[in-house]
């Protein structure tokens, strides 16, 4: 396992920030918070993939494996930077508080990183330092940078329908057609350039003062790309797809806890042998990415890289498919000596069998335990108690994909619940009985109990130290609806809660 000694600390996205401007943003909000853990004497955090976001807003569905999301970036920092005016920040309208519209964020916010990106350009004009820092920038992500900047532009212009509904020619990238959108549309692609620009400077001042306060930051990678990105479209070659770019199988679990008819996730699956032949030189440009981003990197369904559930493109569920082994080892090895011993979270939930324990082991990465799995009708998961935790294992209270302690305490039967009453009733006797509480603080209980486990680290959501229900519920796999959209005011942090988490982290050695 990597070299970071027994720690804890916060799950939290960074559109779940506070902040006015409608989504949580990478400035002084994000600094704050650093400033805000360490306080608390918590020494990692974690947070959800960071790149733009695609369908149903989710960073697991992102435009590119390579590129920021550009509706992170940090406003006041732009005003403080020159390139937003105090006039612009005063005709931003007012968005609610605890959650985002991403509707009325992304039109809104949209239209100021494009003046403020413009205003760059001007700037650049004048000042042959900010040029060479910008030239600097592009010249050294060109790699993925030009065709992501390309791609933005290109499904703007086609009212940001997929890539493959575009005209042929440039969904198959046809070399005449690239050439002449790279004409047409330069300067919407030069700022879509920008905006990289202004994000990854922001992020690297919030790494900065991370190390400044001895704070870890772990990543996320998901494991497959989104059809409906720069990465598909600019190197077909390397995804199960037709002539016409479509997905001839896709990604996705069987049935399990969370679905009966499984999970049908639609990314197109990797030609795997199309990555050997290069050595897995997508998969390393992708990892020292990300390292240049986070210190420490889960990567989602871990599972997969041992074998992965494979669905015809024309399956509407996940039940019809079959599992297909994967290059684990060699993908991990290769990685291992371009990059060195790579800090590898290995999220090992689900369906388990034998060959991704022994691939996980082999290549050392931690796995994850969840205190909630650990709650039948009537019965323990012996595995998720946390008495039983290994050393070397990472212990969450839950993760993102989990409704809150509290939420999933106080639900019933019904609506979405695949759960019987009788069940629902039998797992909350269950948690009563182990916790020998009454259930009143079962956040604080969870976060007790994961803090003083052996695992070397531990995380809980934000949701579960500040005490929230359902309501903050950040995502439900396989299910449609109005995810990814929960946001944390300062006023909601207590002093309290904060003084506690605080003397828990003491108490337990972290």
């Amino acid at each position: 396992m990597f070299e970071i000694p027994r720690s804890s600390g916060i799950l939290l996205h960074p559109s779940s920030l506070p902040g006015r401007f409608g989504i949580g943003e990478i400035g002084p909000e994000a600094i704050r918070w650093l400033e805000t853990l360490a306080s608390m004497g918590q020494r990692l955090w974690q947070t959800l993939p960071l790149g733009p976001t695609g369908y149903g807003n989710s960073p697991y569905q992102s435009l590119s494996s390579f590129a920021g999301n550009p509706l992170l970036i940090s406003f006041e920092s732009l005003a403080m930077d020159g390139v937003l005016l105090p006039q612009d920040l005063v005709m931003i309208p007012s968005f609610p508080e605890g959650n985002v519209d991403f509707g009325g964020v992304i039109e809104v916010r949209t239209d100021f990183l494009k003046l403020a990106a413009r205003r760059f350009i001007v700037q650049c004009t004048k000042s042959p330092l900010m040029r060479r820092a910008f030239d600097v920038f592009c010249d050294r992500e060109a790699s993925w940078l030009d065709d992501f900047a390309l791609f933005v532009a290109l499904k703007e212009e086609n009212r940001h329908r997929a890539w493959v509904e575009w005209a042929p020619s440039l969904a198959l990238r046809e070399p005449a057609a690239m050439a002449e959108a790279m004409v047409r549309l330069e300067p919407e692609v030069e700022e879509c350039k920008v905006l990289q620009f202004f994000f990854h400077r922001q992020w690297q001042k919030i790494r900065l003062r991370a190390k400044e306060l001895g704070i870890t930051i772990i990543g996320d990678i998901p494991i497959f790309t989104a059809h409906d990105s720069a990465d598909v479209w600019a190197a077909p070659e390397l995804f199960e797809l037709d002539d016409k770019g479509n997905p001839v199988v896709v990604a996705g679990v069987p049935p399990d806890y969370f679905s009966a008819t499984g999970q049908r996730w639609g990314n197109p699956l990797y030609k795997w042998e199309a990555h050997q032949t290069t050595g897995f030189a997508w998969w390393k440009e992708r990892m020292k990415k990300v390292f240049e981003l986070v210190d420490v990197v889960r990567i989602d369904h871990f599972r997969g890289f041992a074998a992965y559930w494979e669905i015809p493109g024309t399956e509407p569920t996940a039940i019809h498919g079959r599992w297909v082994e994967a290059p684990g080892d060699a993908l991990f090895d290769a990685l291992r000596t371009e990059l060195g011993d790579v800090a590898v979270i290995a999220e090992d939930l689900g369906i388990i069998t034998p060959d991704v324990v022994a691939l996980r082991e082999r290549q050392g990465f931690p796995g994850m335990k969840v205190m909630q799995f650990a709650f039948g009708a009537d019965s323990l998961a012996e595995e998720y108690i946390p008495e039983n935790y290994p050393d070397e294992c990472v212990a969450y209270t839950g993760t993102h994909d989990n409704d809150t302690v509290l939420g999933l305490f106080r639900s019933e039967a019904g609506g979405d619940s695949t759960r019987t009453q009788e069940q629902v009733d039998a797992e909350r006797r269950t948690i009563l009985g182990y916790t020998g509480t009454d259930g009143s603080e079962l956040n604080w209980d969870y976060i007790q109990r994961v803090w003083q486990s052996r695992a070397r680290l531990a995380i809980a959501p934000l949701q579960d130290v500040i005490g929230l229900g359902s309501e903050a519920r950040m995502n439900a796999p396989g299910k449609v609806g109005d995810f990814w959209t929960w946001r944390f005011c300062w006023d909601s942090l207590s002093e309290a809660a904060q003084d506690r988490l605080k003397r828990v982290t003491s108490a337990s050695g972290r």
